[in-house]
């Protein structure tokens, strides 16, 4: 098998010196500061540049929103909530932390499938939005409403007749456990006119990780078209549109930074063709991965070395435990590397094939696979790129009970 070629270094990182830096503070130091490893580390300079830069380039009209279920560190989320219009989550756990930050409740929006009586009394209390996924979850809600003597705000989540093509996660199109599907939402609608809920709009959520501006184009141009159809049923006018978002970032060599100018241009066309049947509707696009993944690394020190038949491996102290996406167990088909680099010697002479592994006993804990990097040592520190969103709580953290990374925000 041929080793896999060098990724070219990130270049939103500087390298002063031959040693990579994060937030402007060598990766050496930061990691004296951090105390141990590994950790992850989340520019937050980067953060607000693409936040800046999706500003300028997204209708003036659009909400921006951050889904939390990306990166949920506490300091992350609390950095985000004063860039964005609004915070979306998937559990109790994430309501607490958008709700910590201080942001209205009402630019908070609560999915996500099997939400528990306990979840929903404490969302119809705080007065999020909660995207409703069927329509049993709609019926409890309104009960809870009725309990609390609260009008509880709520949207329908609608799995559409769609998909996303050529989306990394597809989210609608086909049976799915999420949202309501669009043949059947008119009668919910119906019955959401007889129930004591404060109807906002919907949310229609298609899929994740693309790059083809072209296959986003599509997917909002019906996303509009079918809130449109289906607010005809609605029992009241449409206050909220949330049509998901799907912005993906390049992780593998041959991909592209996505294009945004012809979805903004199509997006401009969009709000211009249906402001008049949804004159009163905010429209929110919700990001994770676009917002946070290319502004985090994830470092780890090598403790080892060794060759066996012929094959070299160094050995970590971090894995597949901290960075399940990184090793290929979080939805690839066809395992390929991140992009990684030695972040205390970033550029080298010598170089060698390797294979980055973790410190765990299962043959999956592989970081880089037959990878071309510097001659490496006990004590360098290994960085992997692109860690920003799906990181540590995507990952089986209790695998084999080693010790938890730290996360600093710079």
């Amino acid at each position: 098998m041929k080793p896999t070629p060098r990724h070219e270094k990130m270049t939103q990182y500087p390298v002063v010196d031959n040693e990579l830096q994060i937030g402007g503070i060598p990766l050496t130091r930061l990691a004296a500061r951090v105390g141990q490893t590994p950790f992850y580390a989340y520019d937050r300079r980067l953060i607000t540049e693409r936040i800046s830069a999706l500003r300028e380039t997204l209708p003036a009209a659009i909400h921006l929103h951050y889904a939390i279920k990306a990166n949920s560190m506490p300091a992350v989320v609390q950095h985000l909530s004063g860039l964005t219009d609004g915070l979306d989550v998937a559990s109790l756990g994430e309501m607490k932390t958008a709700l910590d930050t201080g942001v209205n409740p009402e630019n908070i929006s609560f999915a996500g499938p099997g939400k528990t009586d306990k979840e929903l009394t404490a969302a119809v209390a705080a007065g999020v939005i909660i995207n409703m996924e069927s329509a049993g979850e709609m019926e409890r809600i309104a009960n809870i409403g009725n309990t609390l003597s609260i009008r509880p705000r709520v949207s329908v989540r609608v799995n559409p007749d769609f998909e996303l093509k050529t989306s990394g996660m597809k989210m609608s199109g086909g049976p799915k456990p999420f949202g309501i599907d669009a043949e059947q939402v008119p009668g919910v609608l119906k019955r959401i006119g007889q129930l004591e809920l404060n109807f906002r709009g919907f949310h229609i959520f298609s899929g994740s990780q693309n790059l083809r501006p072209e296959a986003l184009i599509e997917a909002q141009t019906n996303t509009f078209e079918l809130a449109c159809r289906l607010a005809d049923a609605a029992p009241s006018p449409i206050q909220w549109l949330n049509i998901g978002g799907g912005f993906g970032i390049p992780y593998f060599p041959g991909e592209k930074t996505l294009d945004l100018t012809p979805v903004a241009d199509n997006l401009n066309t969009l709000l211009d063709k249906y402001r008049p049947k949804l004159p009163q509707a905010e429209i929110v696009i919700e990001l994770g991965r676009y917002l946070v993944g290319e502004a985090g690394i994830y470092v780890s020190k090598v403790v080892d070395k060794k060759i066996s038949r012929e094959e070299t491996f160094v050995v970590t102290d971090g894995g597949l435990h901290h960075h399940l996406a990184a090793s290929g167990n979080f939805g690839q088909v066809i395992r390929k590397n991140y992009p990684v680099c030695v972040g205390n010697r970033v550029v080298s002479d010598k170089m060698e094939t390797v294979n980055v592994v973790g410190p765990l006993c299962t043959p999956l804990d592989i970081l880089a696979n037959k990878m071309e990097l510097p001659v490496m040592e006990t004590g360098d520190l290994v960085v992997i790129f692109q860690s920003g969103a799906y990181g540590l709580r995507a990952s089986p953290q209790d695998f084999l009970s080693h010790p938890a990374p730290i996360e600093v925000l710079v």
